[in-house]
């Protein structure tokens, strides 16, 4: 155990060090700190104006509505409705578009008992189509009106205008919580501080092979030992600095954005302790996954120029797996979503959400889970210990071959 440590702190200090590493959490914790002051710099820029809605001037000439489309004002729309009884033309309206005193102008008109209504816009090239939320709000306004003359009594008019109550039900057994979209984002960053983490072991063995550090540590050290040493101090620096990341994220979130503003794109009451502790262990177990594999492919080149050919195969496996799991993660409840979080190359990338959703609360479910992808990773150790040994020692051609077969 003491070799084990040895090896995983000298591994740390080592990525500390190294100018890449610093320049590149810098980087990433002031995007983080520019991601959360968007909403300050967009507010900087426009100024505290408030945001009206498009200019939209409305020409009823022949009293159509009888003076109710005022009533437009008072509804939710997106627009700054100019109510007007005057007859315009078409230039006077296209100079006004020009002065920029109205984006866009509805002529209503009369012609032999049809109602004519024309939408005039600076340009067809982007609007092609009345929006339907201004046609269902005319005619509501004009079928009001019609009926509001025939003095119907409030019983009849309940009748013509009834409020249904809508109610949503689903045959699945199962019941998903939590916003899909959200869910699938918080798994391509778990992906992403998987998949960059491990990916540094292949490239920090295949540099300790070309050096004379590698020497001392074999003939100290047992092959196992500096696989797992190395896979352990890496683990350690990107949990630092995952960490980091989401520090900075919680200072940002209470410095720069206004009380309540994430919760409308994150529901916080689904992050609970137990989620989290879920999520941080299947990063562990989805790191070393992937770590172990990547410590393999470092093991197998001498050159450091040869690491990114060496780890294709890794990263078309990583990449497969992810996408399991993003993309079933559509239809949760389904049977392939399921596969997804057994199988142990997407495991990590789903099981916290199965999670986060509510559709794996059993713990026996979840400590099988676990036990899968743990088997993975053992023997994904014991083969990479065999590999590595045999490409860092220089045996003779008998010994190379027994090391194969103990595979």
């Amino acid at each position: 155990m003491k070799e084990l440590f040895t090896v995983g702190m000298f591994t740390a200090k080592d990525m500390l060090k190294r100018k890449s590493y610093i320049i590149s959490n810098i980087i990433i914790l002031l995007l983080i700190v520019v991601l959360f002051n968007v909403p300050n710099i967009l507010k900087a820029i426009e100024g505290d104006d408030v945001e009206e809605g498009t200019k939209m001037l409305i020409a009823d000439s022949g009293n159509i509505f009888e003076g109710n489309l005022n009533a437009l004002k008072d509804m939710d729309l997106g627009y700054d409705f100019q109510i007007s009884n005057e007859n315009f033309s078409f230039e006077q309206i296209k100079e006004k578009i020009n002065e920029e005193e109205i984006e866009e102008a509805l002529v209503i008109t009369r012609n032999d008992g049809e109602i004519n209504i024309e939408y005039v816009v600076e340009n067809l090239l982007y609007v092609d189509t009345v929006p339907e939320n201004l046609v269902s709000a005319l005619t509501a306004i004009y079928n009001n009106l019609q009926i509001s003359k025939l003095n119907l009594t409030q019983t009849q008019l309940q009748e013509l205008t009834p409020n249904f109550d809508f109610k949503f039900t689903q045959t699945d057994e199962q019941e998903v919580q939590g916003n899909p979209v959200v869910i699938m984002l918080l798994s391509i960053v778990l992906f992403y501080a998987i998949y960059f983490c491990a990916y540094q072991v292949s490239s920090s063995i295949t540099t300790e092979k070309t050096s004379k550090i590698i020497e001392t540590l074999v003939t100290s050290t047992k092959p196992s030992k500096i696989v797992l040493g190395k896979t352990l101090g890496i683990g350690i620096i990107g949990l630092i600095q995952i960490l980091a990341m989401i520090i900075t994220a919680v200072i940002c979130n209470a410095v720069f954005l206004e009380e309540g503003m994430l919760d409308e794109i994150v529901n916080l009451e689904n992050i609970t302790p137990f989620l989290l502790v879920i999520t941080l262990i299947y990063f562990i177990l989805g790191y070393f996954t992937y770590a172990l594999l990547y410590a393999l492919t470092g093991s197998t080149v001498s050159k450091p120029e040869d690491v990114q050919s060496a780890n294709g195969p890794v990263a078309i496996l990583a990449v497969i797996g992810f996408y399991l799991a993003y993309f079933t993660m559509m239809n949760p409840a389904s049977e392939l979503n399921a596969f997804a979080a057994l199988f142990p190359f997407s495991s990590p990338f789903c099981m916290p959400f199965r999670v986060m959703m509510g559709l794996a609360r059993n713990m026996g479910y979840i400590t099988f889970n676990c036990n899968i992808t743990n088997n993975n990773i053992y023997n994904c150790k014991s083969f990479n210990k065999n590999i590595f040994k045999c490409n860092t020692k220089l045996w003779n051609q008998n010994e190379f071959k027994r090391c194969f077969e103990n595979l």
